[in-house]
């Protein structure tokens, strides 16, 4: 069980972003988590937040999506996909000012092996439509991860106030 999380990187936006990098991510610990509080400019109540590693843009990369809301409940996945997914996060016609938050849990991330990981968010709306999500992903790539992009999937943007942080974690 992990014992030590070490912050090894944050970005807090000072203005509209199209995508946030993590990159020269050291190989020193056994896991590795991002924390994100997001907003993005799709004219929608939320936005998916799209994950990358390494720079890899070949078709590597599989998900499978459990999601709902106040409303009503669905599930997809895709495979062979040029990206994965991180998360479901506000859009730019949810309640003013508020911020979806999500986390993404990369385990093993140096081992050579291919690497799935897993991302849970929820949405921030005060209405009955409010995303909540668990994503399983897979990414198809036995090198150790070094760089993680995240981008939005919709809107262009990751607005000013989205905020992100990347954390190693050692084991006991």
């Amino acid at each position: 069980m992990a014992n030590t999380y070490t912050l090894i990187a944050s970005n807090t936006l000072g203005s509209n972003t199209a995508s946030v990098t993590f990159s020269s991510i050291p190989g020193t610990y056994t896991d590795l988590v991002v924390r994100s509080s997001i907003r993005t400019d799709n004219s929608n109540l939320y936005d998916g937040i799209s994950v990358r590693f390494n720079g890899d843009t070949a078709s590597n990369y599989s998900y499978t999506v459990l999601r709902g809301t106040g409303i009503a409940a669905d599930s997809f996945r895709g495979t062979s996909q040029t990206i994965s997914l991180h998360s479901y996060q506000d859009g730019n016609t949810s309640t003013s000012n508020t911020f979806g938050s999500g986390e993404l849990y990369i385990p093993s991330y140096t081992a050579s092996q291919n690497k799935p990981f897993s991302s849970f968010s929820v949405q921030e709306n005060n209405g009955a439509d409010a995303w909540m999500s668990a994503i399983a992903n897979l990414w198809r790539n036995t090198a150790a991860i070094t760089s993680i992009v995240l981008a939005p999937t919709a809107g262009t943007n990751f607005l000013t106030g989205s905020s992100f942080w990347l954390y190693g974690i050692k084991k006991d």
